[in-house]
């Protein structure tokens, strides 16, 4: 393994943490500049956003502990699917395979987080943002956050995906989540010849939208056949799309970030 490559593996999380930070940071920017948001406003309504990072990323490392200790151990005991198809041993199976499998699995944890209700409860407060922007890609209670995790290592734990596999997977997921929520659309053939394999901001918008059955359509996390496959796409103009979420349209709730995280431990939840 070269230099490049031993860098990148013996650093994951720091090189996750860069490209996250740089991507998000570049597109805020620009939508402020490109897209007349005035700073002023933008600034007020994602640093309620951006708190989260305090309250997620503690989750999120600490689980990352238990998520590569299981990658390990699934990569030296040979277990999980991808150790058990025919050609296991080769690259496509490895990575492409394996990018794949993860894939789907992360579709169907979405499709969980919106039907099981006792993870719908946190799992809408992503959904109650009113002006959605890049920044609410971190607009995720802490309690998704372990959830999300549990549900990771139970993926590479089935699926037997080694650490490689894994950082080109999160790598790949880090730009698409960033990327889908942005402000930016994309317009005529683009849109079309993109969307039809990967997430693009304008399926992900729909997704966003305050009433289903749209909420509970364009599940996909970087690949959008899976919603092409089991039914759930779903299309909707720009200017019929309202962000939020019916059943909690206070505004003064959704830009509160202790009153946000009190949501999920409401004796009313829709």
């Amino acid at each position: 393994m070269g230099f490049k490559g031993s860098y990148f593996v013996t650093h994951a999380t720091e090189f996750q943490l860069y490209i996250y930070a740089g991507l998000l940071v570049s597109l805020w920017l620009a939508e402020g500049l490109f897209l007349n948001s005035p700073f002023r406003n933008k600034w007020k309504h994602s640093f309620t956003n951006l708190l989260f990072i305090l309250t997620a990323l503690p989750v999120q490392l600490f689980m990352t502990i238990f998520l590569l200790l299981v990658s390990a151990w699934v990569v030296q005991h040979n277990w999980g699917l991808l150790n058990i198809i025919p050609y296991h041993g080769t690259f496509f199976v490895k990575y492409v395979v394996g990018f794949i499998v993860l894939d789907f699995c992360e579709y169907l944890y979405h499709v969980i987080m919106h039907k099981a209700k006792p993870l719908w409860k946190f799992h809408l407060v992503h959904h109650t943002d009113f002006q959605l922007d890049v920044s609410t890609t971190v607009r995720e209670h802490p309690g998704e956050t372990f959830v999300r995790m549990c549900f990771l290592i139970l993926w590479v734990f089935l699926s037997g995906a080694s650490f490689g596999v894994l950082l080109l997977r999160q790598t790949f997921q880090t730009i698409t989540n960033i990327t889908s929520h942005t402000k930016f659309r994309l317009h005529g053939f683009s849109e079309t010849f993109i969307g039809w394999i990967f997430i693009t901001p304008n399926m992900h918008h729909v997704h966003h939208h305050y009433q289903l059955p749209y909420t509970d359509c364009n599940y996909g996390d970087v690949l959008s056949i899976w919603d092409r496959i089991f039914g759930t796409f779903g299309k909707l103009d720009a200017d019929k799309t309202v962000y939020g979420l019916d059943t909690h349209m206070d505004k003064q709730v959704s830009s509160s970030f202790t009153r946000i995280l009190k949501i999920p431990f409401a004796k009313k939840i829709g």
